[in-house]
Parts: C-alpha cells; sequence; structure tokens
C-alpha cells in the first residue's frame, strides 16, 4: 500500500477510530496521545495491509493494542478502583457486625478460587496489584476474578439487597395525560446525579425496568407506550455496557449502553425490517450517529447536572447565550401532577440532540425524571406533519390550543409530553 492509499483510508476511519479510543480510556488528553501511538504504528506498519477492505479492522486492532497498553501501564503506576455494590456486603454484611458469621458462612460456600480472592481483598486487604503477585496471575485476571466472586457471593448471600429507588415494577400508564401544574420556585437549583440513557428514561444498569408513554396535546391522550428493561452485561467493540429490551410503537428493538462516571451513551442499536435483524454500532458513522448518538463523538449525555447560565428562562421566553444548541438547567420548580407533588430542576435541551426541537425536562433530587415536555420549532418538518392538518402551514397554526414559547425569539410550539411509571 502506498502513501496516498495509505491516507485516503486513514482519513475515512479517523471519526471510527477516535470514538473507539475516547470510549476506551478515561480522559480526551489520554486519548489524543494514545491516537497519535496508532497513527506512528500504522504508518510504520502500512505496507502489512493487502487488501483495502480490512484496513478498518486492522487499524482498530492497533488501537486495541495500544489502548491495553495504556492501562498496562496505568496498573503499574497506581490500583485502578474496582467498586461494586456488594463491598459493604461483603466487608461486615448489610444487616450490621452482628452478621459477620453469617458472611463467613457464606464465603465458606462458595468455590474455593472465589473464597481465596475475596478473603485477600476483603479480610486481608490486600490491594489488587500485591493479590496479581501471590497468585502469580496478571492484575487484569484478578480484576475478572474479583467481579465473578462478588457476583456470586451476592447470590449466595441469604439477605439480598432490598430493591433500589431506581427499581421500577412495569405498570400501565393512563389512557389520559394527568393534569399537573409547573411552579417556578424561589429556591436555586440543586445539582444532581442523572443517569438516564438520553430519550428513552431508564439508568443503563442491572435490574432496572421502566415503563413510559407519550401523550398528545391538545388532546391529551396516549399516543404510545414504551417498556424497556436492562437484560445483563453486553460488550460493543471491547467496550463494556448493558443490553436494553424495548418495544417502542409494538416494534421490539434493543440497546446496548454505558454509564461512566460522568456520560451515559448508547453503543449500539439493534431492530427488524422487513423480517432482517440490522445492528448498528458507534462505529457505524453515517447510520447510528444521526439516529442514537449524542454529544461531540458521541461522548453521551452529561450526568452531573448543574445549572451553567448558558440558558435563560424568563416567563415562556427562553435566551440561550453565544450558541443556541445547547443543555442546561434554567431554575428550580414545583410539580403538582395529578395527586403529587415534586421539586425539580427543569434541564433544557435547545437543539442538541434534535434540529429544530426544544425540550424540558423536569428531574427531581433522585436524577428522576417526573415530566418531559416537546416543543417543535413554528416551522420544524412541516410538511410531513401539515399533511393531516389542511390549511396549516405553521405549527401554531394546526395547534393553536398549544402552549407556545420563544427561543432566541423564535417561535416553539408545544406538541406531546411523556411520563414515566416512576410518577405513578
Amino acid at each position: 500500500m502506498d502513501n496516498t492509499a495509505f491516507e485516503q483510508l486513514y482519513l475515512a476511519c479517523e471519526p471510527a477510530l477516535k470514538r473507539f479510543v475516547t470510549y476506551k480510556l478515561p480522559s480526551t488528553a489520554d486519548a489524543d496521545d494514545v491516537l497519535q501511538e496508532v497513527a506512528i504504528a500504522a504508518c510504520r506498519n502500512m505496507h502489512s495491509v493487502k487488501n483495502p477492505e480490512s484496513f478498518k479492522p486492522w487499524l482498530l486492532k492497533i488501537a486495541a493494542n495500544k489502548c491495553n497498553d495504556f492501562y498496562r501501564a496505568m496498573a503499574k503506576r497506581h490500583e485502578i478502583a474496582f467498586d461494586d455494590t456488594v463491598d459493604t456486603v461483603v466487608s461486615m454484611s448489610r444487616y450490621g457486625i452482628s452478621d459477620t458469621e453469617m458472611v463467613r458462612d457464606t464465603l465458606d460456600n462458595l468455590a474455593d478460587k472465589d473464597k481465596q480472592i475475596l478473603f485477600l481483598f476483603y479480610f486481608k486487604q490486600k490491594p489488587q496489584a500485591e493479590i496479581a503477585q501471590l497468585l502469580h496471575i496478571p492484575l487484569g485476571t484478578v480484576k475478572s476474578r474479583l467481579h465473578i466472586a462478588k457476583q456470586n457471593f451476592k447470590q449466595a448471600y441469604p439477605f439480598p439487597p432490598q430493591p433500589t429507588k431506581g427499581e421500577n415494577t412495569m405498570k400501565t400508564l393512563p389512557n389520559t395525560m394527568p393534569a399537573y401544574t409547573i411552579t417556578p420556585c424561589d429556591k436555586p437549583p440543586f445539582a444532581v446525579k442523572w443517569e438516564e440513557m438520553m430519550g428513552w428514561f431508564i439508568v443503563p444498569k442491572l435490574g432496572e425496568t421502566i415503563s413510559w408513554a407519550m401523550y398528545d396535546f391538545p388532546a391529551r391522550k396516549r399516543t404510545d407506550q414504551c417498556t424497556m428493561q436492562v437484560t445483563g452485561k453486553a460488550m460493543v467493540h471491547g467496550i463494556e455496557g448493558v443490553e436494553i429490551s424495548a418495544t417502542d410503537h409494538d416494534v421490539p428493538r434493543s440497546f446496548v449502553a454505558q454509564l461512566t462516571d460522568t456520560h451515559c451513551r448508547i453503543l449500539a442499536e439493534s431492530h427488524s425490517e422487513n423480517g432482517v435483524k440490522k445492528f448498528f454500532t458507534f462505529l457505524d458513522v453515517d447510520d447510528f450517529i444521526p439516529n442514537w448518538g449524542f454529544g461531540e463523538n458521541n461522548c453521551g449525555n452529561e450526568t452531573n447536572l448543574h445549572a451553567r447560565g448558558t440558558v435563560t428562562k424568563q416567563g415562556s421566553e427562553y435566551t440561550c447565550r453565544n450558541e443556541k444548541q445547547v443543555m442546561d438547567v434554567v431554575g428550580r420548580f414545583t410539580v403538582q401532577l395529578g395527586d403529587k407533588t415534586y421539586d425539580t430542576i427543569c434541564v433544557v435541551d435547545s437543539e442538541l440532540y434534535n434540529n429544530g426541537v426544544f425540550s424540558e425536562q423536569y428531574i427531581d433530587q433522585n436524577g428522576k425524571t417526573v415530566l418531559w415536555r416537546r416543543f417543535n420549532r413554528n416551522d420544524w418538518n412541516i410538511k410531513r406533519y401539515n399533511q393531516n392538518h389542511p390549511g396549516g402551514e405553521l405549527w401554531s397554526e394546526m395547534f393553536p390550543q398549544n402552549q407556545q414559547i420563544t427561543v432566541n425569539g423564535e417561535t416553539y410550539v408545544h406538541w406531546y409530553d411523556c411520563i414515566t411509571d416512576y410518577v405513578l
């Protein structure tokens, strides 16, 4: 392969390569360093590629090796944290120090391999790197064994953990949207950890389920209900996440999503068309990013929410500073939904996820969506939708009864709302 052919192929694969490495590494700076190493290694070995069709897998293999080298070097410098909800259970049991004997009995019933690594890690308090030396196994194997042992302990322990607030039982949502009011609060907006998958309301963690519904206005009638459930762990191109089954518009589909300390993002989506099951991943630039990606290089939605001051709200008027496409917290509001009251912050998305679409998302201090409201720019996709509303050239003409807001002086019209079974 000559230099010109190599350069063309490399540039074509560069967006996918950048996403792959960025997902693998803890920071953008680390990713930039590794990408430079990948480029150098690929350039040095370009003559080993005989078939242009194999260039992308070849390049990603180099990237995977360089990422592994990065983590090997990190492991030598310091221990990588490995958190799990079972930690406190193994350490002293869920019911306090008096049940330590029960913990030890549970350990005795585990396989020797599980018993050994849990004993060294919890009772002897050995760091993972030292365990690797004691057992003469790689650090990665220690992490893998420890993870499996924790899961086996959780299954064997006689007091299974209680469901968390995020674990919901599927419920049927009402046919008509409950009445609600939204009242501004004088208190400053709170910061919150928001781990829901953008646009789908489910938290990508094992054990999570959710049901949510869409209600058109002004009729307030339910037009669709989606049920979702995390079914297990999954891996896409070496990136670990969880698989989520979903039935939306009576169409079954599945996602793989990943939750990090800072972002929640979709790694893959699959659904069937004409009897053929199709798969799209974060490396499929043209097919995946426009439909399922969010943020730069599909970094995902931020999970640590706080007000930044990039969007302000005055009544029904919104002002986006610097740029129109932005997401921010615009204030604190009391939402009265049916007979329940919620203390929330309002997170607005101004055309960041979908051009011409503005949304209000009211999130409580548990990081759960209480109410989601969609507004369309007055001329958004009008040719497609005004066919069912003769004479309506704008959304404000098609739905004159619906609420209108302005964003940087442009008119947006309320279209539909979503609620989840969290509020039932």
